[in-house]
């Protein structure tokens, strides 16, 4: 195999809260995989939803198209099946129903056997005061470690 192949969305941990963390396989074609194999992938706008059947969706991933691909190429922004248990979707569409949470992607990666995971999250979201409070949190961390640096 290739390097390992991390992409992240950094946006979700400052937009939401994450609450539990599930890993999902994508359906894809093989110029998707090919793409996602040479990073070109993107996950920062993307979110996931169920369809009529109950089925999840994620929704907004672009994944490049592949360069060496010819009329077989994929669509840039199309929405991608994602693989669970039953048990697991059933549980993630009950509390997005119930308690109107979203489902989110948080770090797309290509596992051991050499598919493509989705590490997706179920998320609520933050309101304006927790961003501050995490953006006050997050220098408070930064500064007291600049003490600490200076201290020893």
């Amino acid at each position: 195999m290739q390097k390992n192949i991390n992409i992240k969305n950094k946006k979700a941990k400052f937009e939401y809260e994450l609450l539990d963390k599930y890993v999902a396989g994508i359906v894809l074609t093989g110029t998707e995989i090919k793409s996602i194999r040479m990073s070109k992938a993107s996950i920062a706008e993307s979110f996931c939803e169920f369809n009529d059947r109950g089925e999840l969706f994620v929704v907004n991933m672009y994944i490049e198209e592949y360069a060496y691909g010819t009329h077989y190429n994929h669509k840039p922004r199309s929405t991608r099946k994602l693989l669970l248990n039953k048990k697991e979707l059933k549980k993630l569409e009950k509390e997005v129903k119930n308690t109107g949470l979203t489902i989110v992607p948080l770090r797309l990666f290509i596992n051991d056997k050499g598919f493509a995971k989705l590490e997706i999250f179920l998320a609520k979201g933050k309101k304006l005061y927790d961003k501050r409070d995490t953006i006050k949190d997050r220098d408070n961390k930064r500064n007291l470690d600049r003490i600490k640096k200076n201290f020893n």
